[in-house]
């Protein structure tokens, strides 16, 4: 199916820390322009967003939603931590729940809405395989030298649905996310790109974290960025099974209790107003 430009789409903004969505429904065979994203995206004159969530019925037997997700350049990408609990809160509001089961091209998540109003989602187990990502490399370790111009960067990798490089550095503040960021995301080793953590340790149960995100660029929150950033400090030995992660935009909860086991993380999501576009 052509999506038409002329169809008209009804649509709800929500965010997560700030890390904001338009969300809207579409058939199974629609095909969205690249540029029609773009053109929604443009905070001046579009809607304004950094990524596109599209709901479509679910293709998997006992699942309530399958979701795609865009980023503002008109990418398609397979996961997005922060819009799944948009989307979360979003579908077990209208099926009366409190707990929903999503499906999305980068795995199954559940998500649970809590009373406190936070949503809680399971986002799977963490993935180090180099090939996961993909990104070159000759075997699995716990970090990777990367050559980004005259420097060398050390970097942890890790697929959460989706690529992550995380650089651990002395400060968030001082960290030169605008330079360095853009020159990870596009490395000739990440062949789908990557999304670009740079985690600060505060303590064992609390990192800051900003996170250049490939196809947006600086967001105010990664929700997927949280959980591989503790996944890797985790694995480090740096920090402790229960992390708070302190964002541009707010604080997330991260829980993991190590190998085999599913990586959870909680935090707020909003809904900011509904209206209609012309796509």
């Amino acid at each position: 199916m052509t999506y038409s430009s002329r169809m008209h789409v009804a649509f709800t903004k929500m965010h997560g820390l700030g890390n904001d969505f338009i969300v809207f429904e579409a058939p199974a065979d629609a095909d969205i322009p690249a540029e029609a994203i773009r053109r929604l995206a443009d905070r001046r004159t579009g809607i304004g967003f950094d990524q596109a969530l599209i709901l479509q019925p679910p293709r998997q037997a006992g699942t309530d939603v399958f979701y795609r997700i865009f980023n503002a350049d008109g990418s398609e990408v397979e996961q997005c931590g922060n819009g799944a609990r948009c989307i979360g809160r979003l579908v077990a509001g209208r099926l009366s729940r409190n707990a929903v089961i999503m499906d999305s091209p980068g795995g199954r998540i559940d998500a649970l809405l809590r009373e406190d109003g936070q949503v809680s989602v399971d986002m799977g187990e963490p993935n180090f395989d180099p090939a996961s990502l993909p990104f070159d490399a000759i075997r699995e370790a716990d970090v990777y030298p990367l050559q980004v111009g005259e420097s060398e960067l050390r970097i942890s990798a890790v697929s959460m649905g989706n690529p992550h490089a995380v650089i651990q550095v002395p400060s968030v503040r001082d960290a030169d996310v605008e330079t360095i960021g853009p020159a990870v995301e596009s490395h000739p080793r990440f062949a789908n790109r990557t999304n670009v953590g740079f985690m600060e340790v505060v303590n064992r149960s609390h990192i800051r974290l900003r996170v250049f995100e490939r196809g947006v660029g600086e967001t105010q929150a990664c929700g997927t960025g949280a959980c591989a950033a503790v996944a890797a400090g985790q694995r480090l030995g740096l920090l402790d099974t229960e992390v708070t992660v302190e964002a541009p935009g707010g604080k997330l909860i991260v829980r993991w209790e190590g190998p085999g086991q599913h990586l959870w993380m909680t935090g707020p999501a909003a809904s900011v107003f509904e209206g209609t576009v012309d796509i």
